[in-house]
């Protein structure tokens, strides 16, 4: 298994809008031009980040086409395919194989709490639909409502295409556990991503990553390198962004956009309802967050 290619920082897609809400293609090549252009290892396309929950199977599709227009064979692209049923779950994962995405991903069927074996039937005949495709379990228990447990892991292992697991649980004691049983293990929260680091992640994939690629990355390099001290103080300054971007009236990702925009990158538009959009009052803290994340560059990078 070549796990090189998941080594660093992946940002999480976010997803991309016209003035009318719908999906901008351009918008989603400018964007991904632009993570190509700070130099991060990937991109996870289609999840929480991304809204997958309120775009269409065919909305889904079109990111990703475009993501890979200009993303394939520079970056490694993780491609999210979970919907609330298995067939359209099947549909997005032979399209995501049919354009070369290094590997797909699924958090469990939400709503209904289904029994393990239910989940890792639904992951399985995900995973057979895109049969030459690494597979990655996506723990997110706070949303989704049921947890990954090693019973369930061991399971999916028995899957040779099931390589690891996106952990964004709380505990970074989950990543040792993952990695006792032999999967690969991306962090998921980004407030943590040092410790989930220390205790054996490959590395981050996160939805914040996006606004300040160039803190991660230097993160990621210096905790490789053994410069802890500096990794620590870039994970504080990191949380303490994240803070102030969700200190708003608006959804932190129409917050994240905003910030973008300011710092020029391409115009990602707003977040789709019921997301909440950014009001008058918002404004003034994306300025705040641009000059934190400016401060922290200059001293950093």
């Amino acid at each position: 298994m070549d796990t090189a290619k998941y080594q660093g920082i992946i940002p999480a897609f976010y997803a991309c809008y016209d003035a009318e809400g719908k999906i901008d293609p351009e918008a989603v090549r400018a964007l991904t031009r632009w993570f190509v252009e700070k130099g991060v290892k990937g991109l996870y396309v289609g999840g929480s980040s991304g809204e997958c929950i309120y775009q269409s199977k065919e909305e889904r599709k079109v990111v990703l086409e475009n993501v890979m227009a200009e993303a394939k064979g520079k970056l490694t692209v993780i491609a999210h395919v979970a919907c609330n049923n298995t067939a359209d779950s099947q549909e997005l994962a032979a399209h995501a194989e049919s354009l070369g995405v290094d590997a797909i991903a699924s958090i469990p069927p939400i709503y209904f709490h289904l029994p393990p074996y239910a989940i890792a039937k639904y992951w399985n005949d995900i995973s057979d639909a895109a049969p030459n495709t690494d597979f990655i379990i996506y723990n997110i228990p706070q949303l989704a409502g049921v947890a990954l447990s090693v019973p369930l892991l061991k399971e999916m292992l028995k899957n040779p295409r099931c390589i690891g697991v996106k952990n964004s649980s709380m505990p970074t004691q989950d990543i040792q556990m993952w990695r006792d049983e032999g999967a690969i293990v991306f962090n998921g929260p980004d407030e943590q991503l040092i410790s989930g680091l220390v205790m054996g992640a490959v590395g981050g994939i996160g939805g914040t990553y996006g606004a300040m690629p160039e803190l991660y990355v230097k993160l990621f390099e210096c905790v490789k390198s053994g410069d802890m001290a500096t990794a620590l103080e870039i994970q504080n300054d990191c949380c303490r962004i994240i803070y102030k971007l969700c200190s708003g009236h608006g959804n932190m990702y129409g917050m994240i956009k905003e910030v973008l925009r300011k710092m020029g990158c391409p115009d990602c538009g707003s977040v789709r309802a019921p997301l909440a959009e950014l009001i008058e009052s918002d404004y003034p803290i994306a300025d705040e967050c641009v000059a934190m994340i400016k401060a922290a560059i200059a001293k950093y990078c």
